[in-house]
Order: C-alpha cells, then sequence, then structure tokens
C-alpha cells in the first residue's frame, strides 16, 4: 500500500469516529429545555383527604381542689367548762341540733336576777299610768319609771343572749369532724371544738388560663378524677368564675360543682379534670397537610393530577387535626402525607388516607 493510500484510510476512521460521538452522546445525554418535563416523568405518589365538618369541642385541662359547698369551725364566744357532749365524730346533723353545753349556773342566775327587775319595773310603770291619769303623777315621773322597765327588759335580752352563748348549735346540716374537747375541758374563746362541713355537694376551683376566658360560662360540663377513685368520673358543671384574672400567672379561677351524695369526695382532695364545651361544626384538616411558611400557612390541593399550592387562614387546634377558616371547602382533595416532596405544578399519583397502601 502506497502512501497515499494510507492517509486516506486514516481520515476516514477520523470522520467515522466523530460522527459516532456526535450522533450517540446528544441523543442520550442531552438536557431539555428548561421547564419541560420529559416523556413519560414519574408522578409523586401522595395520600390525601378531604376536610370535614366536625363537631368542634373546647377541651381544657386543668388541676383542682375540692372545697365543701359550706364549711365552719365550730367554737366557743366564751371561756367556761365543757359540761354536755352531744354528737359523734364524722356523724351527720341538722341545723339547729346542741353540740356542745357549757357551764351556765351563773348565767341563768343573772337571767333571774335580770327577769325579776324586768317585772317588778314594769308592774311600776304600770301603776304609774294610773296615777298620771289622776295627775297624781307628773310626766317626768311617768318617764322615768318607763326608762326604767326599758332598761331592765335590755338586761334580760343581754342575760338570754349569754345563756345561749353556753349552747352551741350546728350552724347548718352537714357532718362533724373530729372532736377537740373533753367533758369538763376548758374552752377558749375561738378555741376549735369540730369542725362542720356540707359535703352534699362540693366545689371544685381550679385556674383556666385568660385565652379561655371568652368560652368560659355557668352551666359548662367538667369531668374529674382522683387518684383515691382511679376508676370513677366525676361529672359536675361550672357554677361560677372569678371576677379578676391573677397578673402574675394571667389565670382565672373557676369553681364548678359535683353531687356527693355518697360523700366520696372530702375537702382538700387533689383533682385532675377536664372542662368540655361544644361550639358546633368546623371544618377540620389533619395537622400534617399544613405547611407553614413565615406567618403564613399553605396546603397543596390536588386538582387535574397535579399539586396546586393554596394559602389558608387556620383557626383552632386540637390534637391531630386544624380548623380551616379560609381557602378550601370540603369538596377538595389536600394532600396530607408526601407534602415535602411537592412544589406546585408536581404532578402526584393521589390516594385517599381511607385506601389500604399497595404494597411498595
Amino acid at each position: 500500500m502506497n502512501r497515499n493510500s494510507i492517509v486516506a484510510a486514516a481520515l476516514a476512521l477520523v470522520v467515522g469516529a466523530g460522527a459516532w460521538y456526535y450522533f450517540g452522546h446528544s441523543g442520550s445525554d442531552a438536557q431539555a429545555p428548561a421547564g419541560a418535563r420529559a416523556p413519560g416523568a414519574r408522578e409523586v405518589p401522595v395520600m390525601t383527604a378531604q376536610p370535614k365538618l366536625k363537631d368542634f369541642a373546647l377541651e381544657v385541662e386543668a388541676l383542682g381542689t375540692v372545697r365543701a359547698k359550706e364549711s365552719v369551725d365550730i367554737t366557743a364566744k366564751i371561756a367556761d367548762r365543757v359540761t354536755a357532749i352531744h354528737f359523734e365524730e364524722g356523724k351527720q346533723v341538722r341545723k339547729g341540733d346542741v353540740l356542745v353545753e357549757l357551764d351556765n349556773a351563773e348565767a341563768l342566775a343573772d337571767l333571774a336576777a335580770a327577769e325579776a327587775a324586768e317585772r317588778d319595773s314594769r308592774s311600776q310603770y304600770k301603776r304609774s299610768q294610773e296615777l298620771f291619769q289622776t295627775k297624781a303623777l307628773s310626766e317626768a315621773q311617768l318617764d322615768q319609771l318607763e326608762a326604767t322597765m326599758l332598761a331592765n327588759q335590755a338586761r334580760v335580752a343581754a342575760a338570754r343572749s349569754r345563756v345561749k352563748d353556753r349552747i352551741i348549735t350546728a350552724p347548718f346540716n352537714g357532718r362533724v369532724g373530729l372532736r377537740n374537747v373533753s367533758l369538763g375541758g376548758l374552752v377558749n374563746p375561738g378555741g376549735v371544738i369540730t369542725t362542720l362541713d356540707d359535703l352534699s355537694v362540693v366545689k371544685l376551683d381550679f385556674a383556666v388560663p385568660e385565652l379561655f376566658l371568652s368560652s368560659l360560662k355557668p352551666g359548662l360540663t367538667v369531668q374529674a378524677q382522683s387518684s383515691a377513685y382511679p376508676n370513677a368520673t366525676f361529672k359536675g358543671r361550672v357554677d361560677s368564675v372569678d371576677t379578676r384574672v391573677d397578673p402574675t400567672t394571667r389565670a382565672v379561677v373557676v369553681r364548678a360543682v359535683i353531687d356527693n351524695q355518697d360523700s366520696r369526695l372530702r375537702p382538700g382532695m387533689f383533682m385532675t379534670l377536664r372542662l368540655v364545651r361544644s361550639e358546633g361544626k368546623a371544618l377540620m384538616l389533619p395537622e400534617t397537610a399544613i405547611v407553614p411558611e413565615d406567618s403564613k400557612h399553605f396546603v397543596f390541593v390536588v386538582a387535574d393530577g397535579k399539586a396546586q399550592k393554596r394559602e389558608i387562614t387556620i383557626g383552632r387546634r386540637r390534637p391531630g387535626e386544624v380548623e380551616i377558616l379560609k381557602g378550601v371547602t370540603d369538596e377538595d382533595v389536600v394532600v396530607t402525607d408526601g407534602t415535602l416532596n411537592v412544589h406546585d405544578g408536581t404532578p402526584v399519583v393521589a390516594r385517599s388516607e381511607a385506601a389500604p397502601q399497595a404494597a411498595s
């Protein structure tokens, strides 16, 4: 082979290799224009759900303390010795029942003397009225006798009050506590003889953040539990709301009442409770569907096989769900799982949360 033949063969090899590189490389590795989707691109699988109208109830959890409906320490007004005890510890008593009697011998003697003086002055006043009619007694003398009679009547009332102070009675129906005095013992003014509690109904005081102040009103349902009765739920209702908010804790004290005819609840007990209020229907979505961005909230709505980003306005929350005030309706299909894999315009394959998941 001569020199010209060798050069021609080499040029043919170079041209062939170049043509192969151009057509092969450009057909396999050339990028599509920006923004265009290559034919047969894979859709993103997502889980979807529709917003649903559900009953939305306000639930507030709090800790409360039990108090008696009525509670009082039974004390004496005067210092004297105990002469009789008429109650048993832990027993029910009625209003007006005598609980304790104190030594009243001296008080009864004073009362008898005051009554005798009052009778004498009243008799003198009646006779003086007859004499005044016959002008045998002046008007000034009649007035003096009347004043004496009235003073003696006041002394009788005071003596009767001192006798009554030595008989200690129950001011209302209730259950008496432990006895702190003994027969013959000396009782001092203000000293606690026993306690009296009306436990037919108990009060449950608890604090609620001021955030819920507008939703609090008498009549709301309360469900309370105590560690003393782990399997029991005590139902009650809100009776009143305090007029002041604590400036330190920013909470308001709420008082509920619970029926306690079986006397299981006692003053001072610690209880956990839930305050429930029905507030009608609300459009709810799973909280996994919400995409927060700065101070705004978005969801992805599936339409025509694509994800469409839409701004929404949210309201109240409860575990696992968020109230939707604006942006979607109960007819929209919203992405609830897979929001991290889609953006506005992404082709998706929607699958309802109610449908069983296919094996991957």
